[in-house]
């Protein structure tokens, strides 16, 4: 399977990007809270071999049968919090399960590389929505889960032969991105990498 990103400019309007500021809020309230739930639990069973004393600034109380907050976990949890909670009803239900993959990857870092926690967020510059609707691509402009068509600049032509897979919104300086991800079966020998456009392409004439 090849794999294939695009890059495009959006050009969204003022109510699209009310409601792409308003996922990149909750996103973010959401991954700090969970990670704030695994760092309590982390530091609830630090060893007490050199601990025999209350902290005097801090104590974590959570019983010990509390299972670890996974990724199972968590998304389970978002699920029943939705039903209390109107904020995470209001962001596409894929695009927050991704959130908290995010930030199971990087717990996946920590126990791999050995690497500090991760830290907390003070803005998220992106979210995925990690599949796309069917035929969601139109000349210059896109549709996604819960923002509709939107404007792009089309800069480059969407790749033949490739399927979109999944979009990523990036907010930069410079504005709002949208880096797509296309997907295809054919072998690479069916393709042929064009220097010009940077795109792949059929041989086939």
């Amino acid at each position: 399977m090849i794999t294939l990103t695009y890059q495009y400019k959006l050009n969204p309007t003022q109510q699209q990007e009310i409601e792409i500021n308003h996922i990149l809020d909750v996103c973010k309230s959401m991954y700090n809270y969970a990670l704030r739930e695994r760092k309590d639990w982390s530091s609830a069973r630090k060893s007490p071999i050199t601990i025999n004393s209350c902290s005097i600034v801090s104590e974590y109380i959570i019983p010990t049968e509390t299972p670890y907050p996974s990724y199972n976990h968590q998304a389970k949890n978002l699920t029943i919090a939705k039903k209390t909670y109107p904020r995470l009803k209001s962001v596409n239900a894929q695009v927050l399960q991704q959130t908290l993959k995010t930030l199971d990857r990087a717990f996946c870092g920590l126990k791999s590389q050995g690497k500090g926690f991760p830290r907390f967020k003070k803005k998220l510059r992106s979210f995925v929505f990690p599949a796309m609707l069917k035929n969601s691509l139109g000349n210059n402009r896109v549709k996604l889960p819960q923002l509709g068509w939107i404007k792009i600049k089309q800069s480059r032509p969407y790749p033949d032969g490739f399927q979109a897979k999944q979009a990523r919104i990036v907010k930069k300086a410079t504005g709002y991105y949208l880096m797509i991800t296309f997907t295809s079966s054919e072998g690479v020998g069916n393709l042929r990498y064009d220097t010009m456009s940077g795109s792949e392409r059929d041989r086939s004439p």
